[in-house]
């Protein structure tokens, strides 16, 4: 920081610091708010490119529980950011990005990369301002923090004219000194009444579950949950998003439905405990159509009660009985009225309902088996998972990229403790990510063990970051599940049509020489006797490295869209 007035863009980094913010996800750009940000301690995470460095936010910020920052030049970088953002949007992750602008007198002369960035980010943010004058900074970065992390949370973009970033800052009449970057910002409830409602009808129904979406995972609702299962005697689901919500060693835990309900699928013998209920109390589930197998799974006339924190959410798809508010509070609340409400028929239906959930993952494993054994095609990944469930403890965070890996990682690892982190992009489901979701979830939780499991397609859209992990000592551990196709595709396009199209086959790709040539350790596994040894040393090594797996081309999840058909 200069002796002199600040900057408008020692402001901002001023204004970052105050809400506690200590990393930007950048590349150098915008370079007056960098530099600012790195002189008073706030550390760059310089990404290789502007769609991985987004999703390294959105990593960051669910596992911190903090509001993350990413910058971008304009034009073709802020482009970049488009997909992450819309991830981010559409998983509720607060994310604030801060994009370069042309200069003021250069806009609408065709400069250089100029691009109508408001209407670039209208679609994909909740809110996007561009700050006009120097007298203005603090109320422009607090209320980027306020869209981001209050409400439902998302992304808020804030437009920087380069010019402006390098005027002296004019003094605020009204100083500001607030932290707004925890989220959710604002702890809402909705009023006694409607929890007093929503505890008679849990009372008083005969047969209530519970559906826990990615809002039951957001700071305080996991243990909230934990105790309204327990009080209650709730069997507990949860969508792809919300997994790790709950203990699922907890006797009433009922793990992951949506789709994954095909014959070697956990959800094929749990799933008639959804159908059988006359009551469902969803938290923080938006009720889309992964979470509810192409609403196939809600039967009609079942009386739903839905949490949310964004009231546009609720009765969506199914009419509810409404409780507007932040998870934890929510619960926390329900859980308290419950305790005013008779809960005998809860209690004498737990042992039965123990014993049916039991019998469940005992079926689930016995389906199963036959499919940890290695075939002539590779290694299976039901093995990979099964190996990688005797190493995984609480404090441990897993992501997964799109399609096939998140399957696996949700459909057949079991989180050992409430609140487990399981970071899959399921908003939009974009490539890819399951890398820089696992950088910017170490750089939030450094002392956690990391582990991203990742495909062939979807890595190669994050290769460069391996060189980042690197270069910024960013110790996560990827397991590569190598079957040289794009897999959801091509058995996506043999069910529907009969055939593939000619992209689906990959060529032979040497992922560990690349991996070292970035300065990563570099391991092929082939045979499966040396996966449990393997994953042991990478985690004890805490350095990056890269497991490859040669896996079973073969080998899909058990989804409902190939009942019938792939599967039999």
């Amino acid at each position: 920081m200069t002796d002199t007035e600040p900057t408008v863009a020692e402001t901002i980094a001023r204004a970052l610091s105050r809400h506690g913010v200590k990393f930007i996800f950048g590349q150098s750009l915008p370079s007056a708010v960098i530099l600012a940000a790195e002189e008073i301690g706030i550390r760059q995470i310089a990404y290789r490119q502007e769609n991985m460095g987004g999703a390294m936010a959105d990593g960051f910020a669910r596992a911190s529980g903090q509001v993350a920052v990413v910058a971008a030049q304009n034009g073709p970088a802020a482009a970049l950011l488009v997909a992450p953002l819309a991830e981010a949007l559409k998983a509720s992750i607060p994310v604030v990005a801060l994009v370069q602008e042309v200069e003021r007198p250069q806009v609408d002369k065709n400069a250089f990369q100029e691009l109508d960035h408001l209407v670039l980010f209208a679609s994909c943010a909740k809110w996007t301002r561009r700050i006009g004058t120097a007298d203005r900074v603090d109320d422009y970065v607090d209320a980027a923090f306020v869209a981001a992390a209050s409400g439902r949370p998302g992304p808020a973009v804030l437009l920087l004219p380069a010019d402006l970033l390098r005027e002296t800052a004019q003094p605020a009449a009204h100083r500001r000194e607030a932290c707004l970057s925890a989220w959710p910002l604002d702890r809402t409830r909705p009023a006694d009444a409607g929890i007093a409602k929503a505890a008679f009808l849990i009372a008083k129904a005969r047969c209530p579950v519970v559906m826990a979406g990615g809002g039951a995972v957001s700071t305080g609702a996991p243990s909230a949950l934990a105790d309204l299962q327990e009080f209650a005697s709730l069997p507990v689901f949860t969508t792809n998003m919300g997994k790790g919500a709950v203990n699922e060693f907890h006797p009433l835990s009922c793990g992951v439905l949506g789709s994954l309900v095909g014959p070697t699928s956990l959800g094929r013998f749990t799933r008639g405990l959804v159908e059988d209920a006359d009551l469902i109390l969803q938290v923080g589930t938006r009720n889309n159509q992964n979470g509810t197998d192409s609403w196939r799974l809600v039967r009609p006339g079942t009386k739903i009660i839905q949490i949310d924190l964004d009231p546009q959410e609720i009765g969506r798809n199914y009419e509810a009985v409404r409780l507007v508010g932040d998870a934890a509070e929510t619960l926390k609340a329900l859980t308290q009225a419950l305790k005013t409400q008779d809960l005998k028929a809860r209690s004498q239906a737990r042992p039965g309902l123990a014993d049916r959930i039991a019998d469940a993952w005992r079926q689930f494993e016995t389906v199963r088996a036959p499919l940890l054994k290695q075939g002539t095609g590779g290694i299976r990944p039901e093995r990979v998972m099964a190996e990688l469930q005797n190493l995984i403890r609480p404090e441990m965070i897993i992501t997964a990229d799109a399609s096939y890996s998140s399957m696996w990682v949700v459909g057949h690892l079991r989180a050992p403790g409430e609140g487990m982190r399981f970071l899959t992009p399921r908003g939009l489901a974009g490539l890819g990510w399951g890398l820089p979701l696992a950088m910017g979830a170490k750089i939030a939780r450094p002392s956690a063990p990391v582990v991203a499991l990742v495909g062939d397609g979807g890595f190669a859209h994050s290769w460069a970051e391996l060189e980042t992990m690197v270069r910024m000592g960013i110790p996560v551990t990827i397991v590569l599940l190598n079957n040289g196709i794009l897999g959801f595709q091509k058995d996506a396009e043999t069910v529907k049509f009969g055939a593939h199209t000619t992209a689906c086959h990959f060529a032979a790709v040497d992922h560990v020489a690349i991996a070292r040539a970035c300065g990563c350790e570099g391991i092929r596994v082939e045979d499966a006797a040396n996966l449990q040894e393997v994953l042991k040393q990478a985690f004890a090594a805490e350095r990056p490295t890269l497991i490859e797996v040669m896996t079973d081309p073969a080998a899909h999840p058990p989804i409902s869209l190939f009942a019938g058909t792939l599967d039999h």
